[in-house]
């Protein structure tokens, strides 16, 4: 995600596991325990947590979930598809804040579901935004009026326009548009939207989802506002960035699958493509593809064991040190006496997705080597970390409705939100950053 080194700038519990039911939602209104909100150097900070042993255990303390008292779910204007359900249904939401002709302008985004549909797949209808002059609001679909008159106001790219391509100007490529087949009908999604204010352009990093015809990462770069229009770089006028490889479910055919769920870190003049797989790219100077080379270079990681699959990839710059964030289940199973077990680590026998979790690394530089993880929320997966106007920290979540506790029947109506929760930096030399805990204990900074 783009740098705030300025200062501005992503199924049912296990039976009996822990005794967390319904009623254990963290919904209390506590106050929130004193400490720095922005990192600002104050001399006491909030504590780093010691982490479990052995590496690769989650952190599950209350703690570290979204709470009344330390997030909420943003008013975003609904669309007419939202009326019924009284709120935006929203996967992979993205939230930052950028300056824009001297103003704040905050922005948001995400994978969102055409009605009649109950997930974002086997096709959706391409990509909302909207904006709004503060994180609390009003937040208004982003006036596309002056680009589509008449069309759905807010959409600022989808597989439909591909009747915008010019010659010299591609909107949608040939392996972006819909297609149909026996087994799914109409089928090409596009996920995981991120909103990049970059050296005065706007551009968006994002992927199609595993029903279209090449799954992968691509980039959308604006020839006037956040609004649009947006046109496609002419690094992926053939397919998403970096080579194909054997992934994703069994019906993607072979070929198709790319790297997934692409990122953009900025700092000064220069930009990264970073994807999930641990690896990242330059982008060339004019932005239009990645630096050419044989092989991505990896980020250097401390990896668990064994490794368990991660997406929603990114980077945030703060107070000097790179952030990588990234998403993991969160695996809750019996240890031999009994006890309730939570890893980030593979499915198997006794094992239930319990938590799609945000786990974190930090580092002195971009590529790395990166510390050991830790867990910075519970439950905030596939989100990013932004800097508001004033210098806070916070991170959006949504809360997956496809597995593990927000999946329960009894949480459904909770989840694809598009949330916000306010983080803690614990200062100099400790260096992490976590979801606002009630009660961290504070540390005095050396």
């Amino acid at each position: 995600m783009t740098s705030t080194e300025s200062g501005l700038p992503r199924r049912t519990l296990l039976a009996g596991v822990a005794g967390l039911g319904a009623a254990a939602l963290p919904m209390a209104t506590a106050q929130a325990a004193p400490g720095p909100l922005d990192g600002t150097p104050m001399g006491r900070y909030p504590s780093n947590w010691p982490d479990p042993t052995p590496y690769g255990l989650a952190d599950t303390r209350l703690d570290l979930w979204p709470r009344e008292d330390n997030s909420f779910v943003l008013p975003l204007e609904l669309r007419p598809r939202d009326e019924e359900h009284g709120q935006v249904w929203m996967r992979d939401t993205y939230v930052n804040c950028f300056v824009v002709d001297g103003r704040p302008l905050y922005v948001a985004t995400g994978t969102t579901r055409v009605p009649g549909l109950q997930a974002a797949a086997p096709w959706n209808d391409g990509i909302f935004v909207w904006v709004a002059p503060s994180l609390h609001g009003p937040w208004r679909l982003a006036d596309t009026t002056g680009v589509r008159p008449g069309a759905e106001r807010g959409k600022v790219w989808s597989p439909e326009f591909v009747g915008e391509n010019r010659p010299g100007r591609t909107v949608v490529a040939p392996w972006q548009e819909y297609w149909y087949d026996d087994q799914f009908g109409k089928r090409g999604e596009v996920w995981a939207p991120e909103l990049h204010y970059f050296r005065g352009t706007w551009y968006i990093v994002t992927c199609m989802g595993d029903h279209s015809r090449k799954v992968g990462s691509f980039l959308l770069v604006s020839e006037g506002g956040v609004e649009g229009p947006y046109r496609l770089v002419e690094g992926n006028l053939d397919k998403p960035f970096g080579d194909s490889f054997i992934g994703g479910p069994k019906f993607i055919e072979p070929g198709a699958y790319h790297h997934i769920d692409g990122s953009l870190y900025s700092e000064g003049d220069d930009a990264w493509l970073v994807l999930h797989n641990d690896l990242y790219a330059k982008f060339r100077d004019d932005m239009e593809d990645i630096v050419p080379t044989t092989n991505l270079p990896k980020f250097q990681q401390a990896p668990y064991s064994p490794e368990p699959y991660r997406e929603g990839v990114y980077v945030f710059k703060h107070q000097g040190k790179y952030h990588l964030v990234q998403t993991a289940w969160d695996w809750a199973s019996l240890n031999a006496d009994g006890s309730a077990r939570y890893a980030y680590d593979t499915g198997g026998a006794g094992h239930t997705q319990y938590q799609y979790d945000a786990v974190v690394a930090v580092s002195d530089s971009f590529e790395g080597p990166y510390s050991k993880r830790w867990t910075a929320g519970v439950g905030i997966g596939h989100n990013n970390f932004f800097a508001d106007h004033h210098g806070g920290l916070w991170s959006t979540f949504f809360r997956n409705p496809n597995f593990g506790y927000w999946s329960d029947p009894s949480r459904i109506d909770q989840s694809a939100v598009p949330g916000v929760v306010r983080l803690e930096w614990t200062g100099p030399g400790h260096d992490r950053l976590y979801v606002k805990r009630r009660n961290p204990g504070l540390t005095v900074s050396g």
